[in-house]
């Protein structure tokens, strides 16, 4: 059976691994630090007009949280390779 919020659940749970994963590189201070918190204001900003230009074109709901599941996996390797 479909659950509509299945993947906003899984969202939940895959974006606390790039939460600790950010406050690490944060925590460790530095250029790196500096970098990730501009890193992360700029793709918050950058994924909220993405999330509105997609429903406003007529996307669902379902299609912003997979683009949000998109852009944590990739912050997930990024963040785990360094």
């Amino acid at each position: 059976m479909y659950n509509p919020f299945h993947s906003a659940m899984m969202l939940s749970i895959e974006a606390q691994k790039v939460i600790e994963l950010r406050l690490v590189r944060i925590a460790w201070g530095g250029q790196a630090g500096q970098d990730e918190i501009q890193s992360m204001v700029a793709e918050k900003i950058n994924a909220s007009i993405e999330a509105f230009g997609t429903l406003m074109t007529g996307g669902s709901a379902e299609t912003v949280v997979a683009r949000y599941r998109e852009h944590v996996a990739a912050n997930t390797v990024r963040l785990s390779a360094s």
